[in-house]
């Protein structure tokens, strides 16, 4: 299944304002809400894993992957996009701020090893990453990857 299929329609958020790293978290939470795969709850889980563990979720520069361990409260495995309008820092010394949040949602430690792959390739590419970031819609990032798909 291709990054695109992974994002259904409500799990995109382009040109998102948020106002610190805990909004930009909360708006990658709605996402996952949106597309069926955790609760509200996860949301909460993902924040206080930052909040106990410091910014381990920004990976890459201006990259930040939100997640928590797999609970109750994740329904499923699937992702979140949200590309912020305004970046946000979320005390990385290496890697703020940060321009798109991925929320992951996964019912256990393997089953997002397909969709975690996909993703770096897309983030491994500099003038991709710029592009999906600089999205208008979310049909335009979906479109993007789905493109990436065939190239």
């Amino acid at each position: 299944m291709s990054l695109a299929d992974q994002l259904p329609e409500g799990t995109i958020a382009t040109k998102a304002v948020a106002k610190d790293w805990r909004e930009a978290i909360r708006l990658a939470g709605d996402g996952l809400v949106a597309g069926g795969v955790a609760t509200e709850q996860y949301t909460t889980e993902m924040i206080e894993a930052v909040e106990k563990h410091g910014p381990y979720i920004v990976v890459a520069p201006g990259f930040a992957l939100a997640h928590s361990r797999p609970s109750p409260a994740v329904l499923g495995t699937g992702i979140s996009w949200v590309g912020l309008a305004e970046p946000v820092a979320f005390g990385s010394a290496a890697n703020d701020p940060v321009t798109l949040v991925v929320g992951l949602a996964a019912q256990d430690h393997d089953s997002h090893l397909a969709v975690m792959s996909s993703l770096a390739g897309v983030l491994a590419d500099e003038n991709v990453l710029r592009e999906l970031i600089a999205a208008e819609t979310p049909e335009q990032v979906r479109a993007r990857l789905a493109e990436l798909e065939t190239e």
